[in-house]
């Protein structure tokens, strides 16, 4: 993360997932991590992570098992944010194997405010929300939003183009409304970055960078770094695309149109909401690229002085583009097209 780069573009957390502790806690109820393969400790692996100037992530569940079938935090909930701040953690992600969603509602704030409690910043990252969809149910999104830093909210991700597409079928759905939430302090998790693994064509990893992005979501890498290809690293390291996915505004982005196999998403970003990201997907999985001819006030930029128009990949000016105008693009069968238009007057 730092040797090569990351770091200095944002990537800041190392998420150490379930599995990580012993089967029983200690004496005094406390949780301790697995003596094999932790012999240090957590706190020891805490102080190594910030020395690099990194931040370390932890799994919990609310459960009384993680999804692993180690300890969970269900009666303990107290104690265990307490330990985490004691070990210098900075972000706690908080399953839901072996609980009721009932129990949520009152399980998640209260770890919420535990962990407040304990005067050290720590990322409260919850899967409240996917356990309630998973049963067809809607979310309280707006009670998420008052305790959880970012959430999922759909199925975990696996290494397939089939996987990004359902994410992306569930986010452009919107069911409940969730993108009205989204925003500083409190973001939809669409789940983790795959880009350098085996599951996605080059054309699809740029498909879920660039919706990654439009979605204002969390960008945790699920690759080994210390073999990523340098198409794919090149991608997770694209700065344009950064800058769209940490636009402070924060606004998440939506799909507004859906015709067969073709769609647009818009992000609009800045504090006047007039910059404007823009994708084109074409998710046919076969036959040839798609030729896209789309109306510049359909994306919502109205402005009659017009706008700066880039290409999001690649940072190339591409001209000033007027409401009346059109933007031209061709997008790969199960890949993506995607500018900023810039309002700079």
């Amino acid at each position: 993360l730092v040797s090569e780069g990351y770091s200095q573009l944002g990537y800041q957390y190392v998420n150490v997932d379930d599995c990580w502790m012993e089967k029983e806690r200690d004496a005094t109820g406390s949780l301790v991590a697995d003596k094999e393969r932790f012999p240090h400790g957590m706190k020891w692996l805490a102080d190594y992570v910030h020395s690099k100037g990194l931040k370390l992530g932890i799994y919990e569940d609310f459960g009384t098992f993680t999804c692993g079938g180690y300890p969970g935090s269900k009666f303990y909930l107290e104690k265990d944010a307490d330990t985490f701040a004691s070990w210098g953690i900075d972000m706690v992600k908080l399953d839901g194997c072996y609980s009721d969603i009932e129990d949520m509602e009152y399980g998640y704030p209260a770890m919420s405010m535990y962990l407040n409690q304990t005067g050290r910043p720590m990322l409260f990252s919850c899967s409240w929300p996917a356990y309630i969809v998973f049963y067809d149910k809607i979310p309280n999104y707006p009670k998420i939003a008052q305790y959880c830093n970012i959430w999922r909210n759909y199925a975990d991700i696996q290494d397939s183009w089939d996987s990004v597409l359902g994410i992306i079928e569930f986010y452009g759905n919107d069911t409940g409304n969730f993108s009205s939430v989204a925003g500083p302090g409190n973001f939809n998790d669409p789940d983790m970055i795959i880009v350098g693994d085996y599951g996605l064509s080059y054309d699809q990893q740029r498909v879920q960078m660039a919706l990654w992005a439009i979605l204002s979501a969390p960008l945790l890498m699920s690759v080994d770094l210390r073999n990523v290809k340098n198409e794919s690293k090149a991608l997770l390291q694209n700065d344009y695309i950064i800058r769209v996915n940490q636009d402070y505004h924060g606004m998440q982005g939506r799909r507004i149109v859906k015709q067969g196999p073709f769609e647009v998403w818009v992000k609009y970003m800045g504090l006047d909401a007039k910059t404007t990201a823009f994708a084109f997907l074409n998710l046919n999985e076969g036959g040839a690229p798609i030729e896209v001819s789309f109306p510049v006030v359909k994306l919502g930029m109205k402005e009659a002085e017009g706008y700066n128009v880039t290409d999001a990949f690649t940072g190339q000016w591409l001209g000033i583009l007027k409401p009346n105008d059109i933007i031209n693009a061709t997008v790969n069968p199960t890949g993506v097209w995607m500018g900023v238009a810039y309002f700079d007057c």
